[in-house]
């Protein structure tokens, strides 16, 4: 299954699709973010005294890493991805039911088709946080719960200020603030919590390739297009705040649930 979509959103999934063959043996944050929503889920699903199979759809599945561990579980599981290199790993290891390409903005399916909808960091690539929520929520059944992970405001903020500190540009994305996350959940039932997730690298180019490898090349906002020459490197390099722990990098990382009324 594929849907239209925008030459921007193009854009990015060209750079997840770049990245595919190697996320996860460098996409450490992504799986520890992950873990924690699947624990979550576990929870919420063992609370309400719910058990397998449900009609699972992984938005934003990237190389299917929790997909995989979702259908292990027992569940039905949808693969939905934006870009076909993602999709294309997913599938070789069989890590779903289905796959569909598509823009989580616009999925191609009927409403209320998944007991459960779990996204790990990819609703911060939507245009709208909002409208992206409201279409999980729209594909949800009546009693069903939405689980996701996303970015707030001050993420990568060593990297945007190391770079504004050379040529006056942040060059990473703009995230939304905290406030204005909570203020877009507000329509519905829900629940949201807030952490700090702080990584180390023992150098410049290992973190940069963190960033590339888990396909975050095509920044949405803040960026100043130029080629990064070894002489930019080097002064980026020096710029960079070192701690004792080595080079940090922060992202605030936000929890959420919804409940589906």
């Amino acid at each position: 299954m594929t849907s239209t979509i925008c030459h921007d959103k193009q854009k990015i999934a060209a750079a997840f699709g770049r990245a595919a063959t190697g996320y996860d043996a460098i996409a450490n944050y992504q799986q520890g973010t992950g873990v924690q929503l699947l624990n979550r889920l576990k929870s919420i699903l063992n609370t309400q005294q719910i058990i397998a199979p449900l009609r699972v759809l992984d938005a934003g599945c990237g190389t299917g890493f929790f997909s995989q561990r979702l259908k292990d579980q027992g569940h039905i599981v949808t693969a939905l991805d934006l870009s076909m290199g993602m999709l294309d790993v997913a599938r070789n290891k069989d890590a779903a039911d289905e796959y569909v390409c598509a823009d989580m903005e616009s999925i191609p399916v009927n409403s209320a088709q998944f007991d459960v909808v779990f996204s790990n960091l990819s609703i911060q690539w939507c245009e709208s946080f909002h409208g992206a929520l409201s279409e999980l929520y729209r594909v949800t059944k009546q009693g069903g719960v939405i689980v996701f992970t996303t970015l707030a405001e001050h993420s990568l903020n060593e990297l945007s200020k190391a770079w504004q500190s050379i040529d006056g540009y942040s060059h990473v994305n703009t995230f939304l603030s905290s406030q204005n996350i909570t203020a877009s959940c507000q329509t519905w039932c829900h629940e949201l919590s807030f952490q700090q997730d702080t990584l180390y690298f023992p150098d410049l180019i290992s973190l940069l390739n963190s960033l590339k490898g888990i396909g975050a090349t095509h920044l949405t906002a803040g960026r100043q297009t130029g080629l990064m020459t070894r002489k930019r490197l080097q002064h980026l390099a020096s710029v960079y705040p070192r701690t004792q722990q080595g080079l940090s990098l922060t992202y605030q990382t936000v929890f959420g649930v919804i409940y589906r009324d």
